[in-house]
C-alpha cells in the first residue's frame, strides 16, 4: 500500500472496529483515549474466537491435534511480533502479560543479579509507574542510587542534563521512547549509544511508540524494549519484553514452575532454553494468538502510513486546540506538519477540574481521559493534580476532532456560566 492520504485510511479502517459504531448517552460514540488502550480490529476479535472455538488447547504439552495447531499459531505470533521490530532472534521475543511485568523481569532478574550499592541507575522524571517503582524497589533491596534526567524549556528529555549523568558507575538507563503525557518523542538511538559508552544498559518503554510507527531494535541497539498488546490493537493480558540474546540468555528466569524448566528434581533443576525460560506456566495462548493478528493488521496497513497519517491529525488536532482559550498543553508543540511528538494532548483548563471536564465530555459521546496518567511525579513538577488527555489512533478522524473542540468549548462555557 502506498502513502495514504487522511481520508482514505480512516475510511478504509474505521468499519474494521464494531465497537466505535455504537453510541453513549444517544450520542455517536467519539473515542479518544487510545493512549490508555486502543480499540480492536475484527480481525483480532475473530482471530480470539476462532482459537477459543475451535483451538482451544495447552500448547507445547500435547500431541493432539488441537495442541499442535496452539502450538503453532502461539509461536507463528512469535515469530511475527519478532519482525514488527526487527528482533535478531526468535528467542529473544518474551510473551508477558503486558509492559508492567516485562519490566519487573528485567529489574527482579537481572537488576537484582547484577546490580549493587553505589550502582547508579538513570530514568526520567516523565516515567510511567511501571518504569519507576519496580526500580525504586530494586534500588532499595541493593543499594544502588536512582537520578532523574529532567525537562527542557518545551517539556522535553533533557539529554544535555543526561550527559552529565552518566558516569563509571551507571549501570542501567530505563527510559520511556514517547511520554504518555507530554507525547515527546525521546531520542532513543542517541541515550543509547551514550549510555553504551558509560558500559550501561539500555530498556526501552515502547508502549506509545510500537504501535505508531516503525520500530527498529537492531537499529536503537536497546538492550530490552517492553510493550503492552492492547495499546497496539491487540487483546488486553498480553505483551512481550525483547531483550539481546546474550543477555536473556545470562539473566536467571524470575518465574518458577512448567514451561520454563527442561529438567526437575527433588534438589535441582535446570533451565529450559530461550524464550521459554521466562514464560512459565500456561501462558495467555488465545491473546498471544491475537497479538499476531493485530501485528498482522498494523503491518498490512504499513507502520510509515499509519505515523504519516498520525502526524496529519497530530497538526490538525494542535491547530484547533490553538483557538480555545485559558488551555494549557504539556509537552512540546508539533511543527505545523504535525511532526516532533505523539498523536495525543494532555491539557488542563483554567479553573476547571479534568474530572468534571471529561465527565462532561462523556454526556456528549466523548471518550478522554482524566487523571495523572500514571505520572504522579511528572504532574507533581507540572503544579498539576492531573490533567486531561485526548489521545487519538489510526481509526480517528478530523471529524471527531472537529467534535470534540466543539464539545470541549461548550464544556468550557458551560463552567464559566456557572462562575458568573
Amino acid at each position: 500500500m502506498t502513502a495514504i492520504q487522511e481520508k482514505n485510511l480512516a475510511d478504509k479502517v474505521r468499519s474494521d472496529f464494531p465497537i466505535l459504531n455504537q453510541t453513549v448517552h444517544d450520542k455517536p460514540l467519539i473515542y479518544l483515549d487510545s493512549a490508555a488502550t486502543s480499540q480492536k480490529p475484527k480481525a483480532v476479535l475473530e482471530t480470539l474466537q476462532q482459537y477459543y472455538q475451535h483451538d482451544n488447547a495447552n500448547v507445547h504439552r500435547g500431541a493432539h491435534t488441537l495442541s499442535v495447531r496452539a502450538t503453532e499459531g502461539y509461536e507463528a505470533a512469535r515469530d511475527k511480533v519478532a519482525k514488527f521490530i526487527n528482533a535478531a532472534s526468535r528467542q529473544e521475543i518474551i510473551y508477558t502479560r503486558n509492559a508492567t511485568e516485562a519490566i519487573n523481569i528485567v529489574a527482579y532478574s537481572w537488576g537484582l543479579t547484577n546490580l549493587k550499592a553505589g550502582d547508579e541507575i538513570i530514568l526520567t522524571v516523565m516515567e510511567h509507574h511501571s518504569n519507576l517503582v519496580p526500580w525504586r524497589i530494586i534500588a532499595e533491596r541493593t543499594g544502588a542510587i536512582i537520578k532523574y534526567v529532567g525537562l527542557t524549556e518545551t517539556e522535553t528529555f533533557d539529554l544535555e542534563q543526561y550527559k552529565t549523568l552518566l558516569n563509571e558507575k551507571t549501570k542501567l538507563v530505563a527510559v520511556v521512547h514517547i511520554s504518555n503525557t507530554l507525547g515527546c518523542i525521546n531520542p532513543v538511538e542517541e541515550i543509547v549509544t551514550l549510555a553504551h559508552q558509560m558500559g550501561a544498559k539500555v530498556l526501552i518503554d515502547a508502549c506509545q511508540s510500537v504501535p505508531h510507527f516503525p520500530i527498529n531494535v537492531q537499529q536503537i541497539d536497546c538492550d530490552w524494549l517492553v510493550a503492552s498488546g492492547h495499546k497496539m490493537c491487540a487483546p488486553t493480558g498480553i505483551g512481550f519484553l525483547y531483550g539481546k540474546k546474550e543477555i536473556l540468555d545470562a539473566m536467571p528466569p524470575f518465574f518458577g514452575g512448567g514451561e520454563m524448566i527442561a529438567d526437575v528434581y527433588l534438589d535441582h533443576f535446570t533451565t529450559n532454553e530461550l524464550p521459554h525460560k521466562f514464560e512459565a506456566g500456561t501462558p495467555a495462548i488465545g491473546e498471544a494468538i491475537a497479538l499476531g493478528a493485530a501485528v498482522d493488521y498494523l503491518m498490512g496497513l504499513g507502520m510509515d502510513n499509519i505515523h504519516a497519517y498520525e502526524e496529519e491529525l497530530t497538526a490538525y488536532l494542535f491547530k484547533k486546540l490553538a483557538d480555545v482559550p485559558k488551555l494549557r498543553i504539556y509537552g512540546p508543540k508539533p511543527t505545523l506538519e504535525g511532526k516532533g511528538r505523539a498523536a495525543l494532548a494532555s491539557f488542563n483548563v483554567e479553573g476547571i477540574h479534568a474530572s468534571d471536564l471529561s465527565t462532561l465530555l462523556d454526556h456528549e459521546g466523548i471518550a478522554i481521559r482524566s487523571g495523572h496518567h500514571c505520572t504522579q511525579p511528572l504532574h507533581r513538577l507540572l503544579h498539576a493534580s492531573g490533567s486531561a488527555r485526548a489521545s487519538l489512533y489510526l481509526y480517528n478522524t478530523r471529524e471527531d476532532i472537529d467534535r470534540f473542540i466543539v464539545a470541549l468549548q461548550d464544556t468550557i462555557d458551560f463552567f464559566g456560566g456557572m462562575m458568573e
